[in-house]
């Protein structure tokens, strides 16, 4: 790799930090609902999906089993999510969003947008479009590696 192309790239892990941190730091000032963004992916799956595998969610959220376990553990003591036996095998279980969950999912929409806004607002949809193909390729491509 040539000289001008690493101090790019290096110009840019810096950018992408200070971006990772930015959302982070919004997500904390803004959330008044005490949920990770985990949690409330967690929600936003299972109220697209309807009810999943606790391994099927480790799938999707590029997690162990063992981290859905603690995840999933908070949303079901708060009544979001609840288990149930699987259709089809019952030596297994499902999670599945509940009433309370999916208001709490729409409250956490409306604060995830919001965010969102606040940091990428001032793009254009053309903009948006490309950062999410670039995004994408570049975890396309850690993953065939």
């Amino acid at each position: 790799m040539d000289q001008e192309k690493q101090i790019t790239l290096t110009s840019l892990f810096e950018v992408v930090s200070s971006i990772e941190r930015k959302w982070a730091n919004e997500w904390n000032n803004q959330n008044v609902l005490g949920f990770s963004k985990s949690h409330i992916l967690i929600l936003d799956y299972l109220s697209q999906e309807g009810p999943k595998r606790p391994s099927a969610i480790a799938d999707r959220l590029k997690v162990t089993t063992g981290g859905v376990t603690v995840l999933t553990s908070k949303l079901i003591n708060a009544g979001f999510i609840e288990k149930t036996q699987h259709a089809t095998d019952r030596r297994a279980f499902q999670l599945i969003i509940t009433p309370d969950g999916k208001d709490i999912l729409e409250k956490s929409r409306q604060q995830v947008s919001e965010i969102l806004n606040n940091m990428f607002g001032m793009l254009s949809a053309e903009e948006i479009q490309t950062l999410r193909e670039i995004f994408a390729k570049l975890l396309n491509n850690e993953s065939t590696r």
